[in-house]
């Protein structure tokens, strides 16, 4: 587990303490990619070089801190704004919703990382961090059912004014611009950087730095970089530097993973906290009080920062009035009928459709390349938002939802609820996922999955040169491998039968020729393989038997087949006399020696 990290400030730090330090770091924030002055922590700083590459810049980042939440050790709890005993609502819940889909990918990373890296020890809420600080999640989950933001999240121009001076290096392709680079997507790569990490996260077959799952995942294959151990202090404190050499960017990043350590939940996409501070390259004027009091934000690591007392000021006196006085304006009535209550989402979807194919199809062992995804829509044909979907499997099957059989998922802005990527098992055959509410109206939308086992249209020796040649009763010193393919490509998952026959590629008696030993050491003359991730089919602990002789391995799958040749001879050379022939006598012969 990830270590905690206290950088909330203690109790007695004043609700309106802003740095200007945080707003000026983060208005050059560097997201992975760029080159920039860079602030270090203690207070130093230096240029970067000119080959050095560190994260992409964005002119409105999100600097607000975290509500201070009243149970927390480490807060306080006499900050204007915060809860008193006795108050109903936590002003910390709200910002504590991470859009639904965002808030996948942010998971979905994790557990990819835990099995491609998983002494990097990555945490979700790291990425939810960062994610908060780099786009406010996507702005708040505006993104549709695949992942992808409803228009292009762009820093800006890095064009030397304020920030690195990089040419355009991908034509416009992800940032539009074909001058100069700009940082993209939720977590804010430029495209230079992301030409060499990009992933796909959503198995889509594209690497898209606008989608939350590939950029996601990306980021966290950043974070893990240089062998990174993310589960210790110095781990996480580097990787967050690894992503913008800030001290102030280290504190915000930290506070926000600390507050979404103590608790965070889910949101329908479109309606997550938008904080209320988004930095902009020109700060407002002094003179201009902000609406909304500022977040309170920790000090730089390596400094303090002593608490300011709050200016107390005189109220005008007032004369109380020498007898009661009667209004000049009537008190507005309360209307009588009060405002309608909206309808939970549940009672206002009249219609639950399907959105991209109807049929599902892979191979025995993988993912299915694409994702059941039904859209909910009232009587207006307008979307549901927040509505609860449950996505389940129907029929024999050992295909499963990240190891469960159902899982439920809750609508975004559009309507639209994704499951998340289903995986096939090792039986092939049909089934159904079906996706149903609660209520059970309107009716359960069925989408049909088919998975099959995997094809070869050939079967070839690894080594077509090889020999396989053993005495009797010994084993061969190697087995034969064979590499089975379709269409010129090598094949996972091909179930292969291998039986040993004649020379003549009939079949033998029982107990008669080679064999192989299986689990159990029990002797098997008919077998299945498998072939692994590259193709290959290995057949191991083949004994030569008790009789010599010319036989064959016959390997088939399917349509394809192909045949190995095995040797076995006699188990000790033959000894004088046993060929029938006569022994020469002493002495006799023209091989004699001469007398």
């Amino acid at each position: 587990m990830a270590a905690q990290f206290g950088i909330r400030l203690r109790k007695g730090a004043a609700a309106t303490a802003v740095t200007a330090a945080v707003m000026a770091a983060l208005a050059g924030s560097q997201a992975p990619g760029a080159g920039a002055l860079k602030d270090l922590p203690g207070g130093t700083s230096h240029s970067a070089d000119a080959g050095e590459q560190v994260p992409p810049s964005d002119d409105h980042y999100y600097t607000d801190l975290p509500p201070i939440r009243p149970d927390d050790p480490q807060s306080s709890h006499d900050l204007p704004g915060t809860r008193k005993p006795g108050d109903e609502a936590d002003p910390a819940e709200p910002q504590a919703g991470i859009p639904a889909t965002v808030l996948a990918a942010y998971k979905k990373a994790e557990a990819e990382l835990a099995r491609t890296r998983g002494e990097c020890a990555l945490p979700w809420e790291l990425l939810a961090a960062i994610g908060h600080v780099e786009s406010g999640h996507a702005r708040g989950g505006k993104v549709d059912a695949d992942g992808t933001t409803i228009g292009k999240i762009l820093g800006p121009q890095l064009n030397g004014q304020g920030f690195a001076l990089i040419q355009d290096t991908d034509h416009g392709r992800y940032d539009d611009d074909t001058t100069h680079d700009r940082a993209v997507g939720p977590m804010q790569f430029i495209p230079s950087t992301w030409a060499g990490s990009g992933r796909d996260g959503n198995g889509d077959g594209i690497e898209d730095p606008n989608n939350v799952y590939d950029a996601a995942l990306a980021a966290g294959y950043y974070l893990c970089g240089d062998g990174r151990d993310l589960g210790t202090s110095d781990g996480m404190r580097a990787a967050i530097l690894s992503y913008n050499h800030s001290s102030e960017y280290l504190a915000t990043v930290l506070t926000w993973y600390d507050f979404y350590r103590d608790g965070a939940h889910e949101v329908p996409d479109g309606t997550g906290p938008l904080p209320s501070h988004p930095n902009r390259p020109t700060s407002p004027s002094p003179s201009t009080p902000p609406s909304t009091p500022p977040s309170v934000r920790p000090s730089p690591p390596g400094h303090t920062t002593s608490p300011t007392p709050p200016s107390h000021s005189t109220p005008p006196a007032t004369k109380p009035p020498t007898s009661p006085g009667t209004p000049s304006t009537p008190p507005t009535t309360p209307p009588t009928t009060p405002p309608a209550t909206p309808k939970p989402p549940a009672e206002r979807v009249t219609a639950l459709t399907k959105t991209g194919p109807a049929t599902l199809a892979t191979l025995t062992g993988l993912d299915f390349d694409v994702r059941p995804a039904v859209r909910a829509l009232d009587k207006e044909g307008k979307p549901v938002a927040g509505l609860k979907v449950t996505f389940g499997l129907v029929g024999a099957t050992d295909a499963r939802f990240s190891g469960a059989k159902s899982v439920v998922v809750t609508t975004n802005a559009q309507g639209t609820a994704t499951a998340p990527t289903l995986t096939a098992g090792k039986t092939p055959g049909k089934f159904t996922v079906r996706a149903s509410l609660a209520s059970g109206k309107p009716g359960p939308v069925d989408f049909a999955a088919t998975v099959t086992e995997p094809a070869a249209d050939a079967l070839k020796p690894v080594d077509d040169k090889a020999t396989y040649e053993a005495k009797a009763g010994d084993a061969f010193e190697e087995s034969p491998d064979l590499k089975a393919s379709l269409d010129g490509k090598t094949v996972a998952g091909v179930r292969t039968t291998v039986t040993v026959l004649d020379e003549d590629g009939k079949e033998l008696a029982e107990d008669t020729g080679p064999y192989v030993l299986d689990a159990d050491d029990e002797k098997t003359r008919a077998l299945t393989l498998v072939s692994d991730k590259d193709g290959v089919l290995h057949l191991p602990n083949l004994h030569a038997g008790d009789q010599p002789g010319t036989y064959v391995l016959r390997f088939t799958a399917g349509k394809a087949t192909a045949d190995v040749e095995l040797t076995v001879t006699d188990a000790k050379p033959a000894e004088p006399g046993e060929d029938g022939s006569q022994s020469p006598q002493p002495g006799t012969g023209s091989e004699s020696p001469a007398a």
